[in-house]
């Protein structure tokens, strides 16, 4: 049995303010057309198909018109919501879906009822397990209110499933697993102080197919291979060293799995850089990154003029710049001390912050912009008193 996993699309995100639509829906198209050339039997979305609860009309267009087209290709695509995704939305008309072979699971009713495929060395199960809050499926699978419970609970009822009609396994989730290495771009999932859970809740099956960690990666401390797909494209610069992929899974028929993994498209490289803004402009080195997605420190020792405009010219697609000059800054503490003696002063207290943010002193004429506006403000108290 051959299948392909993919997991958190976040259709309508942005990186930086930049629209991803377009990459997204080449991303699309890629993963069909490597569903077709690879031969799958079927495709595994693990959750956060949609960046929020309520998707754009771009991105519900972008998900329809793919989902579309795995359908006419007959190859069978299993879904379930991510945490990002409202689980009503995305599962509306899911059982009209399943008529063309798409799988929409995102109910606790669905935990045991898998979609089951057929190979020549017999069934693979495919179950689906949605993110499930801790605060609403406790109860609805009495258990205490973890992730840890919820998880357990849910493999509990596949576990019996596997009983009844025994095969090979494959369990989809959506969920922070123990010994995942998260980035700053997944959401918080926190309950009660705790948002991981351990590997071994999903003892007894062959491949569990993971979503919601956004780098590619194996997760350890299970009888199963567990594994998170990682996103088709980096969402931070904390993704920087990713190497976006899909996971192609073998399952042969002792239930012994091998994966491949296969590097998506990448619209833009990511890339920081740091220095003073006239070197940064004149580097023959840096042309590796004039069309890359840029993160660039400026290190000069007071703020450049127009330094955005200007780095432009060259990088045309830089999204973030920070200052942080080379000089010596003042200790926090000592910074504070000062400002605490300074507080009866509003031109003391704007000049240290002049100071900070430009990273020099700052000069008489910009001062005495400063003292001028202070008095203007202090008579206008005066007179409303």
């Amino acid at each position: 049995m051959r299948l392909l996993h993919t997991s958190d699309w976040h259709l309508g995100r942005a990186f930086h303010r930049v629209d991803l639509i377009d990459a997204q829906r080449e991303f699309l198209a890629w993963l069909l057309a490597q569903a077709l050339e690879q031969n799958v039997d079927a495709v595994l979305v693990s959750g956060d198909i949609f960046d929020r609860a309520v998707p754009s009309v771009d991105a519900v267009r972008c998900a329809s018109e793919a989902l579309r087209d795995f359908a006419i290709a007959k190859i069978p695509v299993v879904l379930i919501a991510g945490n990002h995704d409202s689980a009503t939305r995305l599962g509306f008309g899911a059982e009209l879906a399943e008529v063309s072979g798409i799988h929409l699971r995102t109910r606790t009713a669905d935990l045991d009822r898998p979609v089951t495929l057929a190979d020549d060395d017999g069934d693979v199960h495919i179950f689906a397990i949605p993110y499930l809050d801790p605060d609403v499926a406790h109860t609805e699978l009495a258990c205490a209110r973890s992730h840890t419970a919820v998880l357990a609970a849910s493999m509990d009822r596949i576990r019996s499933q596997l009983v009844r009609n025994p095969g090979r396994s494959v369990v989809l989730a959506h969920a922070f697993i123990t010994g995942g290495q998260p980035s700053d771009s997944e959401r918080d999932i926190r309950v009660g102080g705790v948002g991981d859970a351990p590997a071994s809740v999903f003892d007894g099956v062959d491949y569990v197919a993971l979503g919601h960690l956004h780098g590619a990666q194996r997760v350890t401390g299970s009888t199963a291979v567990v594994r998170y797909s990682g996103s088709p494209l980096a969402f931070s610069f904390s993704e920087i060293n990713h190497r976006t992929s899909v996971t192609l899974v073998d399952i042969d028929g002792a239930g012994r799995v091998e994966q491949t993994l296969i590097p998506t498209p990448v619209p833009r490289p990511l890339a920081r850089i740091v220095g003073h803004l006239d070197d940064l402009l004149a580097d023959p080195d840096l042309i590796l990154h004039e069309e890359a997605w840029l993160h660039v420190t400026l290190t000069d020792d007071r703020r450049p003029d127009a330094p955005m405009e200007r780095l432009r010219e060259r990088f045309p697609h830089i999204v973030v710049m920070e200052f942080r000059p080379d000089s010596a800054q003042v200790a926090v503490d000592a910074d504070l001390a000062r400002l605490r003696a300074a507080a009866h002063d509003p031109v003391e207290v704007s000049r240290s912050f002049l100071a900070y943010t430009g990273g020099d002193e700052p000069t008489q004429d910009e001062m005495a912009v400063v003292a001028q506006v202070e008095e203007l403000a202090r008579r206008e108290r005066e007179t409303s008193a």
